[in-house]
């Protein structure tokens, strides 16, 4: 035992230096960790802030797009993302699964709510090594009502992402001005949302709000922290942009558009109104276009043809060259030139009059302007105006300019001016190019008394934040080529050629309304060579009404529409510019210039007084009455009293007490707005024509905001469905038989 001490002693001694050792290096880890707040590189304190602070991100709303009254063009709505959970894991109670246990019971039903068939949807639901799966487009942008009805059928594993979602209530509606949005992933895994055409595009950083914050410390569990508070950041949502368009107007266009479209087939129709007085533009469409919220139709066109794509305007030139002649004191309505052919010089080629260089002998230069005649207004520049003053005038009009339009890509035409020929070809509209929009601006200095306006589409832009109207775009004059008295002359030269004898533009007539305005009929070039076809041209109609002072313009252009002479070209020209043109100008009151007496009259006021009365005395009047509401006196009627209305309009009175749904059957749109306007709802509409299905059934009573959907069908539509009930009728009983 005496020989083991000093093994012992050695052994403790090793220990002791061993302990002292490890306690030295804890010591000095400590002091090290006390001064640096680092371990291996990493801040202590910030990785315990990550640890135990919470930060979640307040999403801000992309900003609301409004037309000129308030109504909603584009909106945020909220959506949902559907998801099933595949896990086991996840339910600890068999009797109340919290996932999927049951893969065909579950495909099976989400087959009735989703645009995915049940065999795919079994698919993703059996896929293996799955936490959970996704479905795709089809389970994107449910809406709350399709959320709240696959919730009822309590399919054990299925729940929802709460998302947003543009929102376009008026589907196919001036789509390329309006544009959509899509959302892409950044850099950092973020989703974000960008406009990709249009106002959307133009304004994207202006819609796009900015996301907030709430941040609080928690323990290990998540809960708050004694004596902790939460730090928000609130998102500030998008500013709200209101656009000049003007809903009505924009649906009088979208429809007469489908009319022609359906029954000509065209390659494209453009289509713009605008007010001559401030240079808002109304409405704009085109053809081929989408539907924003679902991009069907997308890959047709995705360029604003009137913004994007200059074109030959054919004779609607004219208006231009014939405004120079007046203003530079060179037109003489009454004084003769030979019609047929003109060569600008010995060496050029003949300029031809449209009916093979026949021309009509010696005529006036009134009846060849009412005649469109290539001569007239070839001789005016080339004889009268000269070719350098009328250049200054293509300048003076903005023809070599862009207008400035608040919309993407705008592009400038290609003034041709340098042969003699050139020069001359481009006073009627061939040979150089020019832009709709240009177009438009030109013609406002003509239908406003010589001063031209910019077009601008958006009036103004909110922060809905704080109400603060953050930018006013006020109409603005953009030079003034012609007098007052010059554009007067030019009207009335263009209302000849509506009411002439020998007027091009006799189809383009309203009843109670002077229009002036000039038909175009421009050729299509393909490989540097005019087409010859009967249909290969684009049909024009520039016009303006009332005559003596024009509160709009409309522009319609059609090309290659399935006719068999060109002659007859001015017929789907037509059947948009004066459904368009007459709608608009009723819409917005404006009084007709002459109306056949037997046939029309002032509308009575009654307001006030009670509501049988009313009706009896408007009956009287050949009016059609129809009384919205209950009560014994009539609160307000459209159309307003003194506006002059045609024998067996509708006139709605709006009286007091419970308003409930007339039947619309057989009811025209513009009958509908009028009922949408004297009740404050809200209208959708599918098709064009005549009313066959409304979603509010007739008694229902009408609640101010809510939203009407009516099925409208053209009279040819109902025609040939009758037909095929019978045919099936037939059928039916020839079975039975």
């Amino acid at each position: 035992m005496i020989k083991k001490q000093p093994n012992m002693n050695a052994g403790a001694a090793v220990l002791f230096v061993i302990f002292s050792l490890l306690f030295f290096i804890l010591i000095f880890r400590f002091v090290s960790i006390q001064v640096t707040g680092e371990v291996h590189g990493q801040a202590l304190a910030a990785r315990a802030q990550q640890k135990y602070s919470n930060e979640k991100t307040i999403e801000a709303v992309r900003g609301t797009i409004f037309d000129r009254k308030g109504e909603v063009v584009a909106e945020d709505t909220t959506s949902y993302t559907m998801v099933a959970i595949l896990d086991k894991s996840v339910t600890t109670n068999k009797k109340k699964p919290k996932h999927v246990n049951d893969p065909a019971k579950t495909a099976a039903v989400l087959a009735k709510y989703i645009d995915m068939s049940e065999s795919d949807i079994y698919k993703r639901l059996t896929k293996e090594k799955a936490w959970q799966v996704e479905f795709g487009k089809a389970g994107r942008d449910i809406s709350h009502q399709t959320k709240r009805e696959i919730e009822e059928e309590k399919l054990p594993g299925i729940t929802f992402l709460r998302d947003s979602k543009r929102f376009y209530p008026n589907g196919m509606f001036s789509s390329h001005l309006v544009g959509f949005v899509e959302k892409e992933e950044t850099d950092d895994k973020k989703t974000v949302t960008k406009g990709k055409l249009g106002i959307e595009k133009t304004w994207n950083d202006e819609l796009t709000g900015e996301n907030g914050s709430i941040s609080f410390k928690s323990d290990l569990w998540g809960f708050l922290l004694p004596d902790d508070k939460e730090k928000v950041t609130p998102a500030k949502d998008g500013h709200d942009i209101y656009l000049t368009i003007d809903k009505k107007i924009q649906t009088f266009v979208e429809d007469a558009v489908d009319r022609v479209d359906k029954e000509y087939k065209p390659k494209k129709i453009l289509v713009v109104v605008a007010d001559p007085k401030s240079g808002d533009i109304l409405a704009m469409a085109q053809r081929p276009s989408f539907h924003p919220t679902t991009r069907e139709g997308l890959d047709k066109s995705w360029h604003n043809e009137i913004v994007e794509t200059p074109i030959e305007p054919g004779s609607t030139m004219k208006i231009f060259t014939l405004a120079a002649a007046i203003q530079e004191k060179k037109w003489n309505p009454n004084e003769r030139y030979k019609s047929g052919s003109y060569k600008v010089t010995e060496n050029s080629v003949a300029i031809g009059d449209h009916n093979n260089r026949q021309g009509w002998g010696a005529i006036s230069y009134l009846e060849g302007i009412q005649r469109s005649s290539n001569v007239a207004v070839a001789k005016l520049v080339n004889e009268k105006i000269g070719t350098d003053k009328f250049r200054e005038y293509l300048t003076e009009f903005g023809f070599d300019q862009p207008t400035g339009i608040d919309l993407p890509n705008e592009a400038v035409g290609k003034i041709q001016y340098k042969w003699p020929v050139e020069k001359v070809t481009v006073a009627y509209g061939q040979g150089s190019t020019f832009t709709p929009i240009q177009l438009i601006q030109a013609a406002t200095a003509v239908a406003n008394d010589g001063k031209m306006m910019k077009p601008r589409v958006i009036d103004k832009i909110v922060d809905p934040n704080t109400g603060e109207v953050i930018k006013k775009d006020e109409p603005k004059s953009v030079g003034q080529p012609i007098s007052a008295a010059t554009a007067k002359e030019v009207r009335e030269v263009l209302g000849t050629v509506i009411t002439g004898e020998h007027g091009t533009g006799k189809s383009y007539a309203i009843d109670g309304y002077e229009v002036a305005g000039k038909t175009g009929t421009a050729n299509l070039t393909e490989n540097g060579k005019y087409l010859g076809g009967a249909s290969d041209y684009l049909f024009s109609f520039l016009g303006m009404a009332p005559k003596d002072d024009p509160k709009l313009i409309v522009y319609v252009a059609v090309q290659q529409p399935e006719i068999d002479h060109y002659f007859k070209g001015s017929i789907p020209t037509s059947m948009i510019f004066k459904p368009v043109m007459q709608s608009s100008l009723q819409y917005l009151n404006i009084k007709p210039a002459s109306m056949d007496k037997a046939y029309s009259s002032p509308v009575p006021d009654v307001t006030g007084m009670e509501p049988g009365e009313a009706k009896k005395l408007l009956d009287s009047k050949g009016f059609e009455t129809v009384v919205i509401g209950d009560g014994n006196q009539v609160q307000e009627q459209l159309p307003k009293g003194d506006i002059v209305a045609l024998e067996g309009e509708k006139i709605l009175l709006k009286a007091s007490g419970v308003m409930t749904y007339p039947d619309l059957t057989e009811w025209s749109l513009r009958d509908v707005m009028k009922l949408t306007q004297i009740t404050g709802i809200k209208l959708n509409k599918a098709g064009s024509g005549y009313v066959t299905k409304q979603s509010m059934k007739p008694g229902l009573p009408i609640n101010e905001g809510e939203n009407l959907i009516v099925e409208l069908e053209t009279p040819l539509q109902q025609f040939e469905n009758s037909l095929k009930k019978e045919e099936d009728s037939e059928e039916t009983e020839e079975v039975g038989g």
